[in-house]
């Protein structure tokens, strides 16, 4: 007889025995042949809301209680602006939803429980649910022994390439820092400066007294000071400059941030075209996406979107009509793992790469989240970078490890990190959350943020 027809012959007790004598891996072929009729149903038994503020982030971590003693889970549910909205959402109306069902059903509770409360797609009922989501993911790679990129399809990448962040209202000295990047193995470099005497995005600028003074009574004061064709001239001279020094070698990355209106938007980015920039981050805001059509027939100067996403249709127009060139929704806003390793296959399809939202507000279960679909997908683009202390590596063991410019898996089961709540409750929340409308124009009018 052949062996697989001794094995068919006899109980599955045996069959591993025989297995094992005529030289089989025996218990090992007995934990698959197990996994194959499927393991035992595991249920969520709690769902606890762990809320932290170890850097100046208020983050929202999720750790859901199995039905196996000692085994659980960690996702990421951070809502930085409105932290307490997402954690509400999710004591008083996800937790009593997911409590008793099975914990291998990933699917089928997401899509449940994001179409129970009726209204969907907003970023407090986003996040609740990712915290869920990735906790959920979290405990099927430590209940399999396996790190989650191995359920997603497995390494396409060594480690995940990370662009640095410089900032400077002296061109000389962002240039430095962008040389120490290179030098520290970085190929692609975010590159941010300002206006002096104005306010600006991703730069430590202030309004100065003389600004203040040109503006209308009634505005005088009231605000920092935008001006979006100061900011225009000021960065195309950046980009000038950078590459005047340093080369085309390294990818220069800028964020826009919405704030300029849609046709100076379209005029920086043409104006830095021979700059050859890596890409151009958020040019519109969410609102004023049926303007990338125009972007496309305007300029060649890649672009990058989705910082702001909560809903399908806010990203599939553009990915579908190749109007941009990188997908970059901060996973938790749009329902967590779940849904982003679909927006990527999707992306995939039409040539689209991803470049997550990472930056500090996202907490370390976050970047693990973004760091295991960053090793599994092949159309994968950049990865934001976000650098851990210390004593944020205290309270999240674990913490993805950065080297040369890439990030790297730890290879532990799950997503790898953990979480030490005693620690965790030396930093309680920072306040109700950040505030992002403050600037405005010259005359007092508001500027998107």
């Amino acid at each position: 007889m052949k062996r697989r027809d001794i094995l068919k012959a006899v109980p599955a007790a045996a069959a591993a025995s025989i297995a094992s004598t005529l030289g089989g891996p025996g218990p090992l072929q007995a934990a698959q042949t197990a996994a194959r009729r499927g393991m035992p149903p595991l249920t969520i038994t709690d769902v606890k809301v762990i809320a932290t503020a170890p850097s100046n982030s208020n983050w929202t971590i999720v750790k859901v209680m199995t039905s196996e003693p000692g085994l659980y889970g960690l996702g990421s549910a951070t809502h930085q602006e409105v932290p307490q909205a997402a954690q509400a959402y999710i004591e008083k109306r996800l937790k009593p939803f997911v409590i008793g069902k099975r914990c291998d059903e990933i699917d089928d509770l997401w899509q449940s429980a994001y179409v129970q409360e009726y209204f969907r797609s907003g970023p407090e009922g986003n996040n609740a649910l990712s915290g869920i989501d990735g906790a959920l993911w979290d405990i099927l790679g430590k209940r399999l022994g396996v790190p989650v990129y191995q359920l997603l399809g497995g390494k396409v990448r060594a480690a995940v390439p990370l662009y640095g962040h410089t900032q400077s209202m002296d061109l000389n000295d962002l240039e430095d820092q962008v040389r120490k990047y290179i030098e520290n193995g970085y190929q692609v470099v975010r590159i941010q400066t300002g206006v002096p005497g104005f306010s600006g995005y991703g730069v430590n600028a202030k309004t100065s007294d003389a600004t203040q003074a040109l503006r209308p009574d009634g505005a005088k004061g009231i605000s920092p000071v935008f001006d979006a064709g100061r900011y225009v001239n000021a960065t195309v001279k950046m980009f000038e400059h950078i590459r005047s020094k340093v080369g085309f070698d390294i990818g220069l990355v800028h964020d826009v941030h919405e704030r300029p209106a849609p046709n100076q938007a379209i005029q920086l980015c043409k104006a830095v075209e021979p700059y050859r920039p890596f890409f151009m981050e958020d040019c519109l805001s969410p609102e004023d996406v049926g303007w990338f059509q125009i972007f496309r027939q305007e300029t060649s100067a890649p672009l990058a979107m989705g910082e702001l996403f909560v809903n399908r249709q806010e990203w599939l127009p553009l990915v579908a009509n190749r109007w941009i060139d990188f997908i970059r929704c901060h996973i938790s806003a749009i329902g967590g793992l779940s849904q982003a390793r679909k927006i990527a296959a999707t992306c995939e399809m039409f040539g689209v790469r991803t470049a997550w939202h990472g930056p500090g507000n996202v907490s370390p279960v976050g970047h693990a989240v973004n760091l295991h679909l960053d090793l599994s997908i092949i159309n994968f683009g950049i990865q934001e970078e976000n650098k851990f202390s210390d004593h944020l590596r205290e309270v999240f063991p674990g913490t993805p490890e950065i080297a040369g410019g890439y990030l790297y898996a730890n290879d532990r089961p799950g997503l790898g990190v953990d979480i030490d709540e005693k620690a965790a409750a030396r930093y309680p929340y920072k306040g109700a959350g950040g505030s992002r409308g403050n600037d405005r124009r010259m005359d007092g009018s508001i500027v998107r943020p």
